[in-house]
């Protein structure tokens, strides 16, 4: 991982683990946020509308149910940001 897929993912713990209101380092890569941080679906389109705010990033709504974890939330970031050149 590179150092700003690494700095990525850390700004992303962080904003997901202050939506979720949990500890960043509580927050691993793989847990679920439904099953493990008693997530609900508010919570999961607050850490979109935050995605879209901070990294200017839409993930379409359509993508929640895959979204379970923060793993799950970065790939998608990084699905959807726009390419460079």
């Amino acid at each position: 991982m590179t150092n700003t897929a690494s700095r990525q993912l850390e700004e992303l713990r962080e904003l997901v683990a202050e939506v979720l209101e949990v500890e960043p380092e509580e927050l691993t890569d793989t847990g679920d946020f439904i099953d493990d941080y008693e997530a609900d679906s508010l919570r999961a389109i607050e850490i979109l509308a935050r995605i879209d705010k901070r990294y200017k990033v839409e993930i379409p709504q359509a993508e929640l149910p895959e979204l379970r974890n923060l793993r799950a939330v970065n790939d998608a970031l990084i699905r959807h940001a726009p390419r460079n050149g």
